[in-house]
């Protein structure tokens, strides 16, 4: 089975004001995937649901759902998809940060790699914060694009922090 969730790492891209990467690291770390059911095939087409509380951790990043759907074509995962109230994601920065995020559906489409959270979202970063109904983004591209379905978007961006004045510089 080769479930790439790489992509779901472009998450910590969600917000403009975050600077830092996901833990570049984390893609090389064994990936865990605990749940209390599975059914469905990992092989071939179809969709293999994973329920009663899903937990996937790898390095840093630590994802948990009350299930995961994920839909298989050629034995592939093409898709995974997140529910919960809410489904969280939560991951270090190359920097040392942490981002979360948060959502009642994370879809992520493996072959156009695009994430689209929907549902009371939130990312969080120590950057700032971005919350509304709906938000997709694009990994491949970058873009990012939320609201215009008639619900606000609410964006909070942190001011840099300034460097502590030098010593005996100040007169």
């Amino acid at each position: 089975m080769k479930i790439t969730f790489a992509a779901l790492i472009a998450l910590s891209l969600l917000t403009p004001a975050l600077s830092a990467g996901a833990r570049s690291t984390d893609r090389n770390e064994p990936m865990n995937i605990d749940a209390g059911a599975q059914s469905g095939s990992l092989a071939g087409d179809g969709t293999t649901v994973l329920s009663q509380g899903v937990i996937i951790t790898q390095g840093t990043l630590d994802l948990r759902a009350g299930q995961a759907d994920l839909h298989m074509r050629g034995g592939e995962a093409v898709r995974a998809v997140f529910t919960g109230k809410p489904a969280k994601l939560k991951q270090q920065m190359d920097d040392g940060t942490w981002m979360d995020a948060t959502a009642d559906k994370i879809d992520y489409d493996i072959t156009t790699e695009i994430i689209t959270l929907t549902g009371n979202y939130k990312v969080t970063s120590a950057r700032g914060t971005n919350a509304g109904q709906r938000m997709v983004y694009n990994t491949r591209t970058g873009e990012m694009n939320s609201g215009g379905d008639g619900s606000r978007v609410r964006t909070v961006i942190q001011p840099k922090a300034k460097a502590p004045a030098a010593a005996g510089s100040a007169k």
